[in-house]
C-alpha cells in the first residue's frame, strides 16, 4: 500500500508506546474492531519491535513503526513487519533508504523548508510534528496554502475533542492520536469505544 492509501483508511491513526503490561494482540485486535486498522507503534520502548511483529499477524491490522530515525532503525521496522515508516523529522539519508525499499514513508515537517526538501525528494504525504506547540490548525493551513499537492497527518497534542477541527481541513487526510490508548490503559473495550468514536470524527 502507498502511504496516500494507508492515510485514506481512518480518520485516526493511534499512536502507541507499548509497554509489557498490555497484550499487543488483543489490542490489535480492539482497534480494528473499532475500525482504526492503522497501528503505529513508536519505537520508543524495549517491546516496541516484538509488539509490531505480534500485531502483524493480526487480520485487517496495518501496523506501521513510528520514531523511525535512521536507517538501522529502519531496517528493524522493516524486519519486524512494519507496512509503513513515520519519522518525527525529514532527513535525506532515512528518506532515501525508505525510498529503496519502497516501504509507505510518513516523515515530519514543522516548516515550509521541510517541505520544499521533501518535494525534491518525491514526498507529498507529511506529517506535521508537534502539531499544536507548532501553532496548531493556524499554522498548517498557513503552510499548506503554497502546496496544494500536498497532504498531511497533524500529530502531537490533538485530543479527541480538538480532532474534528483538524480534520475538517481540506489538506487533512487523518490525524495521530494518543488518546486512543492512553498510558497504563488496560481496559480493550474502552479502546474499542474510543476507536469507534474516532471514526464518526471523519467528515461526511
Amino acid at each position: 500500500m502507498t502511504i496516500d492509501e494507508i492515510m485514506r483508511l481512518a480518520p485516526v491513526i493511534p499512536v502507541l508506546v507499548v509497554e509489557d503490561q498490555i497484550d499487543p494482540v488483543a489490542l490489535a485486535e480492539a482497534l480494528v474492531e473499532g475500525g482504526l486498522p492503522v497501528i503505529e507503534v513508536t519505537l520508543r520502548t524495549p517491546t516496541a519491535l516484538d509488539a509490531i511483529r505480534a500485531m502483524a499477524r493480526v487480520p485487517g491490522a496495518v501496523v506501521g513503526a513510528g520514531t523511525v530515525r535512521d536507517e538501522a532503525q529502519l531496517a528493524r521496522a522493516l524486519d519486524a513487519g512494519a507496512r509503513f515508516i513515520v519519522s518525527p523529522g525529514l532527513t535525506n539519508p532515512l528518506a532515501l533508504a525508505a525510498r529503496d525499499t519502497e516501504v509507505a514513508f510518513l516523515p515530519g515537517i514543522a516548516t515550509a523548508s521541510d517541505i520544499l526538501r521533501g518535494l525534491d525528494l518525491g514526498l507529498t504525504r507529511f506529517k506535521f510534528f508537534p502539531a499544536e506547540a507548532m501553532g496548531g490548525l493556524a499554522t498548517l493551513k498557513a503552510l499548506a496554502a503554497p502546496f496544494p499537492e500536498v497532504r498531511f497527518c497533524p500529530t502531537g497534542g490533538i485530543r479527541a475533542d480538538s480532532a474534528a477541527q483538524w480534520l475538517a481541513c481540506p489538506s487533512v487526510l487523518c490525524v495521530g492520536g494518543s488518546w486512543i490508548v492512553p498510558p497504563g490503559e488496560r481496559d480493550m473495550a474502552a479502546v474499542t469505544t474510543r476507536a469507534r468514536d474516532a471514526v464518526a470524527l471523519r467528515p461526511v
